[in-house]
């Protein structure tokens, strides 16, 4: 006897169910979606990789022109620079992690000068810019400490880095860090800050990558 004109094969049950869910779900994840900051508004994880100094300005034309090759990685002389080894498409890319090591901007600019490809162009050294350093309050020790009724001192982050009070200072106790990209006189996200900084697990500071590099070309 012919099936039911009503019958679904199982593959059409099971597009039925996913729809279903699909629908069910939906308005609980727009909802969450707005109630949770983005990672780059909130200074969580890195959402991109931070690139290494002279990377191409967009995100797609730096994957589009790197070879993979590691040389970069390789001649660092600080150790700065690492591959990523995940499975998507930035795998062996190279990345700067600063709680692991921050890039020390060495006077050679050797990362530059090996890239083969032209994914890390040779710029001057005062327009250098891997991201822009973002102060986490909530975490940082002289939030923490006002919580407790202590003296909150710690300057760690201040006093450490290699540009000064032109690029992070003290302003009415609280950090400020100086976005480079009005002026051209800022903060150049080396991450020296980041890998200083006391706390853990989590950095007080952290050092994004600028969403314009991000952006469709």
């Amino acid at each position: 006897m012919p099936p039911h004109e009503d019958d679904n094969t199982p593959a059409d049950r099971r597009q039925f169910f996913r729809q279903s869910l699909s629908h069910i779900m939906r308005p609980a994840a727009d909802y969450l979606e707005k109630k949770i900051p983005k990672l780059s508004e909130q200074g969580g994880a890195t959402p991109k990789p931070l690139r290494p100094p002279g990377a191409r300005r967009l995100e797609a034309d730096f994957l589009a022109t790197c070879l993979r090759c590691g040389s970069c990685a390789d001649h660092c002389p600080a150790d700065s620079i690492v591959l990523i080894k995940t499975d998507d498409h930035n795998k062996g890319t190279p990345t700067i992690e600063p709680t692991r090591r921050a890039c020390v901007m060495c006077d050679d600019l050797t990362c530059m000068k090996v890239c083969p490809s032209g994914a890390l162009q040779l710029v001057e050294r005062h327009e250098l810019r891997i991201g822009l350093a973002v102060w986490r309050p909530e975490i940082c020790l002289r939030t923490t400490a006002k919580r407790e009724s202590k003296e909150a001192s710690c300057q760690i982050c201040v006093d450490v880095c290699p540009v000064g009070s032109d690029a992070i200072r003290i302003e009415d106790g609280q950090i400020a860090v100086i976005d480079p990209r009005p002026t051209g006189s800022g903060c150049t996200g080396c991450g020296v800050c980041e890998e200083q900084c006391p706390t853990a697990p989590e950095k007080a500071i952290r050092v994004l990558p600028y969403a314009s590099r991000f952006k469709k070309a």
